[in-house]
């Protein structure tokens, strides 16, 4: 028995090591696969909204722009400014009920996702985001 023993941890040693291997080469084609980029919009976007009465009424957002291709981030850097101006755009015309209750900020969210798809599309000729997320949601 003594001398199966060190064959066995040979063996145990080389499961170990084959098992290692395939799942580092796993995780490195998955790891080749297009991931998710982010383009945070900077700085701030800080805007008036609807509102009934003489008081005015504040939102502040900050977008993360998510696309499928990393290489699209400088497309969307380069487009920034009219990101930005869409997005304004459509929160200043939102409602105070709209901008304060949860299911209205995911409207406005979803609103926002499609015009600046919309917008890039006829700028680049693709649909660049996969999302538009608010990481930030100030209303006053």
């Amino acid at each position: 028995m003594s001398k199966r023993q060190p064959l066995l941890m040979v063996l145990l040693s080389l499961l170990l090591w084959v098992s290692t291997a395939v799942q580092a080469q796993e995780e490195g084609s998955n790891g080749s696969q297009a991931k998710y980029s982010y383009f945070s919009l900077e700085p701030e976007i800080t805007t008036n909204y609807v509102t009934e009465g003489p008081r005015l009424g504040f939102i502040k957002v900050k977008v993360e722009l998510m696309v499928d291709d990393p290489k699209w981030v400088s497309e969307l850097e380069y487009h920034s400014p009219l990101i930005r101006d869409v997005i304004i755009e459509t929160l200043a015309q939102q409602t105070a009920s709209k901008i304060k209750s949860l299911s209205g900020r995911e409207a406005i969210r979803k609103a926002c996702l499609e015009k600046v798809n919309a917008l890039l599309l006829a700028e680049t000729n693709r649909r660049m985001l996969a999302d538009l997320l608010f990481t930030k949601y100030l209303y006053q």
